[in-house]
């Protein structure tokens, strides 16, 4: 993989033509915006319209589809672009002199870098380890920065006050560290494969017992003192449904009315916890170990599901729909998962769902709120709405 990258103080690198054209595979894929050279090798898998649009467009000008139709991409997408700019297309010359030209050029160039570069890792050396995830990545400039990403940053943002839903916002490909302390640190991160792990045996067991109870022809549901009806074993799918389209719901008012609160700029608190439950993962919206629940604190939420359900409904029917309701977010959190990582078929539901939620994080981060539906988008008005050239 092509790992040519900028530092924002130093001097252009020059590429001909020729040299742009070459990279236009999933090993190293680089596109133009005017003169200007990026490498976008990192962010084939995460970019909405799939690998094979990029790939279509590697060495090539993207300044049309930047504009659209189909799609006109937002100021967000345009800066994150940015962080992928590795240099200029030299367009002054052409043949052996271009080649000649560029060469010189970035000879020097490359001089000027290193020096710089030998500069800036003294200074660091005593502060970060040259294995260290958050000093690879050169997505962000450091030093004109809101806050400093060389530091935890969970109790720097909430001094931001009213720059802070701006500066969340503007979303960034590099890796956040919430916690000084590594185990507080470690349990933010939670690897997919859990989610499946820990709660599938739970969705597998109350199927079970709810099935089982249900055969056993002797759950009644009174609906007077004298009068009750007979609920079936076959009943029970029914019960399952109902509980996953309740979580639906339950998704999107808590992505809307709990991780898209506006804490008031002078509340530093509030601040903090809405970085910590959702802003985090808007500002860097590819941290793949951020991108599911801890199992520890949706524990949490699944038990006040549990109860508040088996509380208003006769206890198999709360668990039923209880169990229905906690497949319906494993299902959300996989989803979600590959909405950010994965490459669906174009055309696919899927493939809609991705383009939708990737608006919603680069352009349209009041609307937008269904992850695995939009159903409940439309009844609050809150639908992306389309776009229109």
């Amino acid at each position: 993989m092509s790992s040519v990258s900028m530092s924002p103080s130093a001097p252009p690198r020059f590429f001909t033509e020729r040299e742009v054209s070459r990279h236009c595979t999933k090993d190293s894929c680089w596109v133009l915006l005017g003169t200007r050279v990026y490498d976008v090798t990192a962010f084939l898998r995460m970019h909405p319209g799939g690998e094979a649009l990029l790939l279509r467009r590697s060495g090539k000008d993207v300044s049309g589809e930047l504009e659209g139709p189909p799609h006109r991409h937002s100021e967000n997408a345009r800066r994150w672009l940015e962080q992928y700019y590795i240099g200029e297309l030299d367009r002054r010359s052409s043949g052996h002199d271009a080649e000649q030209t560029v060469r010189e050029r970035r000879k020097a160039s490359e001089h000027t870098e290193a020096k710089a570069a030998e500069k800036m890792t003294n200074m660091k050396a005593s502060e970060e380890d040259e294995d260290d995830p958050y000093s690879l990545c050169s997505a962000v400039d450091l030093d004109k920065d809101l806050v400093d990403w060389r530091k935890p940053l969970a109790w720097q943002v909430g001094h931001l006050g009213e720059k802070y839903d701006a500066w969340v916002h503007q979303p960034v490909d590099r890796p956040i560290r919430l916690f000084g302390n590594p185990l507080l640190e470690a349990g933010t991160k939670t690897s997919w494969y859990w989610v499946p792990v820990v709660w599938l045996p739970v969705v597998f067991y109350f199927c079970w017992y709810c099935y089982t109870t249900l055969a056993k022809s002797t759950t009644r549901i009174d609906l007077t003192s004298d009068i009750s009806i007979p609920i079936h074993k076959y009943i029970f799918p029914v019960f399952f449904l109902m509980g996953w389209f309740l979580w639906t719901f339950i998704e999107y008012c808590i992505h809307r009315f709990v991780f898209h609160m506006k804490p008031p700029a002078h509340n530093y608190y509030l601040i903090t916890l809405h970085f910590l439950l959702h802003g985090q993962h808007h500002k860097s919206p590819f941290d793949g170990s951020r991108l599911v629940f801890p199992p520890g604190l949706a524990s949490l939420a699944v038990g006040c599901f549990y109860v508040i359900l088996n509380h208003i409904l006769p206890e198999i029917i709360g668990t039923s729909m209880f169990v229905g309701g906690l497949c319906g977010y494993v299902v959300y959190d996989m989803i979600h998962y590959y909405l950010h990582y994965g490459s669906p078929k174009r055309g696919s539901y899927l493939y809609s769902l991705k383009a939708y939620h990737v608006k919603h994080h680069f352009e349209h981060q009041r609307s937008g709120f269904g992850i695995t539906t939009t159903f409940w988008d439309h009844p609050f008005n809150t639908v992306i709405p389309d776009e229109k050239f």
